[in-house]
């Protein structure tokens, strides 16, 4: 008989300020460590209005972790020290694998009336890989498949596979999986997950039962202490389910349909040393990394 996954967490992401001066909402992060792991934080950075997202996020390092920038709507426009340059639009995704380290800066523009809406998903590196070289791999909307169900659910697959349908992103060592699900109203979906990986769920749009129990819950506002959500077992915009281990999610609809990010990875199950945009395992390699930022040497490819 098939395990399915029920919920073990759930969280509403909570308003905060990043970069030089962007209002985004972040979903988990550095406080959740390692309830997360493989990932390490995902921001919301939905916002209709552009004095709250133009200033971006100038030049700034990474090292040892893989960015994931998806968006929905508007542009960012990317360049690194390496030389890259290009802007992410409206479907697109930027697997971005800082390595051995990357200098970059991520400034959003939004579209024609203003809007920017999209996410950035942490996902950590092994300490193998800690310092490999570091790489991008831009996906245009055209090249991301589409799988439409019988009842008209449709999943967008960026990395991982569904119905023998694989996504553009592959060779990722924590083996992810990033969906970005549509489910109509009145319609069940389920999705094998694999046993052993870390799996969540973030809403973007609508509300839905994220598991066969249906029973309310308690959330956690992002870093604070316990809300309490008795009333309602739905989950809904910007809240996340946080599943146990098992084989399949169960989702199901009523009068309103649902959009979410569907996310799983093979945990690493190894010790986080992190500060600011520098994760590593030893507190002696994050002493290294920002020495050697310090000091002009952190960018180890040549250019």
């Amino acid at each position: 008989m098939v395990k399915i996954r029920n919920i073990h967490k759930v969280m509403k992401s909570k308003p905060t300020l990043e970069g030089a001066g962007v209002h985004l909402h972040r979903v988990f992060g550095y406080s959740e460590v390692p309830l997360f792991d493989p990932f390490l934080l995902l921001d919301d950075f939905r916002s209709d209005s552009p004095e709250l997202f133009i200033r971006g996020f100038p030049w700034h390092p990474h090292r040892g972790i893989e960015t994931i920038t998806y968006v929905l709507s508007g542009d960012v426009e990317h360049g690194d020290s390496l030389g890259n340059q290009g802007v992410i639009s409206s479907g697109d995704v930027q697997w971005m694998t800082a390595g051995s380290g990357i200098i970059h800066q991520e400034m959003p523009k939004g579209d024609k009336e203003g809007r920017m809406l999209g996410f950035q998903l942490w996902a950590n590196l092994p300490a193998k890989q800690k310092m490999m070289q570091p790489r991008y791999r831009d996906v245009k909307q055209a090249d991301t498949p589409v799988v439409t169900l019988p009842n008209k659910s449709m999943i967008r697959v960026i990395s991982g596979e569904v119905l023998g349908t694989k996504g553009p992103v592959q060779d990722i060592v924590t083996d992810p999986l990033f969906l970005d699900v549509k489910i109509p109203p009145g319609c069940s979906f389920s999705l094998p997950i694999k046993a052993g990986y870390t799996a969540f769920a973030y809403v973007i749009e609508g509300q839905a039962y994220f598991c066969k129990e249906r029973k309310s819950f308690s959330y956690t506002l992002q870093g604070n202490s316990y809300f309490d959500m008795a009333a309602s077992p739905f989950i809904s915009n910007r809240m996340l389910v946080l599943y146990e281990d098992g084989e399949q999610v169960d989702i199901t609809t009523e009068q309103e349909g649902v959009r979410f990010l569907l996310i799983a990875g093979r945990p690493l199950k190894e010790p986080v040393a992190w500060y600011g945009p520098i994760v590593m395992n030893t507190q002696a390699e994050l002493e290294t990394a920002f020495r050697e930022y310090e000091q002009g040497t952190f960018i180890k490819t040549k250019t």
